[in-house]
């Protein structure tokens, strides 16, 4: 009896991957109580190679003014 496993990646496969398409994780959050700013968590984690991060920099550092912009009383 002959069983057949789906196809695995070899970590090398894997990694060529992340680099070529990468990965991106953004989180924003913001903890306020009566208008008090509690609590506020940014971070951002870029897995890519240099050209796939140059390629989508210029909209990240758009979408960052944009929240910098949205919320008031925070200096710029």
């Amino acid at each position: 009896m002959v069983t057949s496993t789906p196809d695995s990646s070899s970590l090398a496969e894997v990694l060529d991957r992340i680099l070529d398409k990468g990965i991106v994780v953004d989180v924003w959050a913001r903890v306020s109580l009566v208008g008090i700013e509690i609590l506020t968590v940014e971070a951002r984690v870029v897995v890519a190679s240099v050209d796939t991060f140059l390629h989508y920099s210029e909209e990240m550092a758009k979408i960052e003014q944009a929240a910098i912009a949205a919320a008031p009383g925070v200096p710029a």
